[in-house]
């Protein structure tokens, strides 16, 4: 009988020392579509290693630098500044979509 007394109130002790926010620790998964996806594949094959995940990193951060899309496609087929182009037998012109959709996206979440 002592025991469970003990069991219950060390339950109730370590209950009452939880956190009072309750809910999902990392929020809501996002959602892609196909064509998101695949830019999101090509993104972490060709760009991340000097944008890890949009941010500063060899290259400048890219998340908070909303450009149009003419720009992004632009300065990917052509490079700039260190930054490498990535040619038509790099990237095809539906996988530099992708990616400039990927992005979009990307920057449509941290507004």
């Amino acid at each position: 009988m002592r025991s469970a007394v003990l069991s219950v109130l060390t339950l109730a002790l370590v209950t009452a020392c939880g956190p009072a926010r309750r809910g999902p620790a990392f929020g809501t998964p996002r959602e892609f579509n196909a064509q998101q996806q695949e830019g999101r594949v090509l993104f972490m094959r060709n760009c991340n290693p000097c944008h890890p995940g949009g941010a500063g990193g060899l290259g400048p951060s890219i998340n908070n630098k909303p450009l149009p899309s003419v720009a992004m496609r632009t300065q990917i087929r052509r490079g700039v500044g260190a930054m490498p182009a990535f040619t038509d037998e790099m990237l095809s012109d539906a996988q530099v979509d992708a990616i400039v959709a990927f992005l979009n996206k990307m920057q449509e979440e941290t507004k």
